[in-house]
């Protein structure tokens, strides 16, 4: 019987399941499409609730969540919201740091980077004049994010600089916010 290695762990990422990952998709590069999906119901004033369970990944529909998982968004009073959650574009700027966090300790952990602290702060500057339909001449998203990060690590700050650049070019959400993305909405 043939004794099984302990998996190797840096930075709590299974490295060992990480190359599996990887040599995986370089063989069968199906098993890289995903199709991740919500569902959201409005509740009352600038209030709503996503639910987001099942999603295609890896050539099959994946059933592991049990449960699913509900993100609450809300407005400010300020904007007439009840305060309850972050409102949506909070949350975009929420999906971008936990996708940069991800990106950085997964590939800091493939290099042989060991993280002990990271940290970061996003800012977005939006106008609402388009969103209240004042202005067609102003983008009703955000006209600027400022991103700003520190690491604690066992690496050179020429190492850690690299693997900020890597994940910038990486980065799903990052690249999202940064390249238009076809968007089809219909009424049901």
């Amino acid at each position: 019987m043939a004794v099984q290695a302990s998996p190797m762990i840096r930075n709590g990422v299974n490295l060992t399941q990480l190359v599996a990952t990887v040599e995986a998709i370089k063989a069968t590069p199906e098993l890289a499409k995903f199709t991740f999906r919500a569902q959201n119901t409005w509740e009352a004033g600038g209030r709503s609730r996503t639910r987001i369970q099942g999603f295609y990944g890896a050539g099959q529909e994946d059933a592991s969540r049990e449960k699913p998982f509900e993100l609450v968004g809300d407005e400010p009073p300020v904007l007439l919201g009840t305060d309850q959650a972050p409102n949506a574009v909070e949350a975009v700027l929420h999906a971008l740091a936990s996708c940069i966090a991800v990106g950085f300790i997964y590939n800091a952990a493939a290099r042989g980077i060991e993280v002990t602290e990271l940290t970061s702060s996003v800012e977005g500057d939006l106008d609402l004049h388009a969103f209240l339909g004042l202005s067609n001449a102003i983008r009703p998203g955000f006209q600027n994010i400022r991103f700003r990060y520190h690491v604690t690590s066992d690496a050179s700050r020429e190492k850690v600089e690299e693997l900020c650049e890597y994940v910038q070019r990486t980065s799903p959400v990052l690249d999202i916010i940064r390249n238009p993305v076809p968007v089809t909405v219909e009424l049901a």
